[in-house]
């Protein structure tokens, strides 16, 4: 299976170039997305050797997911793994997706970070404890954490999927996609690091998208 490891970015710095080097231990393969940033994460993303893409204007994760898409379905990949740029993802699990690909056999595999409650944040564990439980009930298939970015998609899902999402809302819209789409999708329990760097997500404003995205899915 050839993979490439998608990361948006946007004012990582501190964390891009050890999450690189981290994650070329298991796929060397990795496409840094920098979305804006007026600091060296594009550089030292390129010294950590991933391929790295510079966006002048600040366009919004799921718009860049979207870009990173499109580029690696121009190329030979059977899978793209999505990781965030913010050091909150432990390229260490990564062989705990590539092994629940082979034993499930499954086109979109999604990290879950919610059965630890400890080692997040309270308001970031209920904003998206709520919005899975609200994704689960609307396509009828219970998953665990729809907001995770972490996850292993394969090329079909991609093929198959129109996403529109510019922000955050982007990850639940393609979950909701490839389980309307019968694609199979499953979960695997990992771990979030957070040592108390400022989210990107604002869960007022977010949460606003993400209703405006169910009304519009419905």
């Amino acid at each position: 299976m050839k993979i490439c490891v998608l990361i948006p970015t946007y004012n990582a710095a501190k964390t891009i170039q050890s999450l690189v080097t981290g994650i070329r231990k298991y796929i060397p393969d990795v496409l840094v997305i920098d979305d804006g940033s007026w600091d060296r994460t594009a550089q030292l993303a390129g010294l950590a050797q991933a391929r790295v893409i510079y966006n002048p204007i600040n366009h919004g994760k799921g718009a860049v997911l979207r870009q990173g898409f499109e580029q690696i379905l121009k190329e030979e990949y059977d899978s793209v793994l999505t990781m965030d740029g913010d050091g909150q993802h432990s390229p260490d699990e990564i062989p705990s997706f590539l092994e629940k690909a082979l034993e499930e056999k499954a086109d979109l595999i999604i990290g879950n970070r919610l059965q630890e409650k400890a080692e997040m944040p309270t308001i970031r564990w209920m904003t998206n404890h709520t919005m899975s439980f609200f994704i689960s009930k609307l396509i009828g298939q219970k998953i665990q954490d729809t907001q995770c970015g972490y996850r292993l998609i394969h090329r079909t899902v991609l093929q198959k999927t129109q996403l529109k999402s510019m922000r955050y809302e982007g990850e639940s819209e393609l979950v909701m996609q490839a389980v309307r789409s019968g694609f199979k999708v499953v979960s695997v329990p990992i771990r979030s690091i957070y040592n108390g760097e400022t989210s990107q997500i604002r869960p007022f404003r977010d949460t606003l998208r993400f209703i405006r995205l169910l009304a519009n899915l419905h």
